[in-house]
């Protein structure tokens, strides 16, 4: 079995592949430092919990975002799995060409996250991701990363209005109705939420826009603990695709190995 893992700045997602098949799911915070047994007793305790057992395990995937994880999650692959991971970085075979930009400096996630938009669905396309920070990636149909767009995250926005007032509470993302707010916990829901639906239709019209090709050609797949909140909202968004990273990461070990 594959087991991917992908390292957010929030939370670790890992997936089991049986085959082309995604056979379990789960995920865990970003808390460091951690060690390698640490990573290993987790990682084996949730893989069990999802009926399988670690001996099964014979190789292993990494993308990461957060690199002082890295040294102790790689040994606890080692040293749990037996196996070493093929960690997502530069050298790597994705099919992405990065034309634009230095290599170094484009997150292992969004070149997952495009990779498996353009298997699913095709290009061009624009990678939306609901993540710690919120990134609008617009791919041509070849693979190549012409532009890259990134924003506040919706959780990461709502804490900087926590932490920054002495009065406005801690709500629910939720669509409180109406953008005609009669109270501060509906204020604070209509602010977000609609905020965001603007942001999102307005850079997703402007990338069509300026793209240089029809508009009518580029597809949207959003991603993210928070998507659906957004997709459920907007006509812009066409796909929504919660495990986009971990077929990702899937598809990049099988060009690999």
């Amino acid at each position: 079995m594959l087991l991917a893992i992908d390292v957010g700045n929030t939370n670790i997602m890992a997936a089991l592949f049986e085959g082309d098949e995604m056979a379990a799911s789960f995920r865990m915070t970003t808390q460091t430092p951690r060690t390698s047994d640490e990573f290993g007793i987790m990682l084996t305790s949730l893989i069990r919990s999802n009926g399988y057992d670690e001996k099964q395990i014979d190789a292993v995937i990494i993308a990461s975002v957060v690199p002082v994880v890295m040294h102790a999650l790689i040994n606890a692959s080692i040293k749990f799995f037996g196996t070493r991971p093929l960690v997502v970085g530069p050298g790597t075979k994705t099919g992405i060409r990065l034309i634009r930009t230095n290599p170094a400096e484009v997150g292992p996630d969004r070149i997952v996250d495009a990779v498996a938009a353009l298997a699913i669905y095709g290009g061009p396309v624009i990678v939306v991701d609901y993540g710690t920070a919120t990134t609008f990636d617009y791919f041509t149909a070849d693979g190549a990363f012409e532009a890259g767009v990134t924003c506040p995250g919706i959780m990461l926005s709502l804490r900087a209005l926590w932490s920054g007032t002495a009065m406005l509470p801690e709500i629910q993302v939720k669509d409180p109705g109406t953008i005609m707010a009669k109270n501060t916990e509906t204020s604070l829901q209509a602010g977000i939420l609609y905020g965001k639906i603007g942001e999102a239709e307005y850079i997703i019209d402007r990338l069509k826009a300026e793209s240089g090709v029809d508009p009518e050609t580029i597809k949207v797949v959003a991603t993210g603990g928070l998507a659906a909140t957004i997709a459920d909202a907007t006509d812009r968004i066409q796909y929504l695709e919660p495990n986009l990273t971990m077929y990702g990461l899937k598809i990049i070990y099988d060009r690999n190995k």
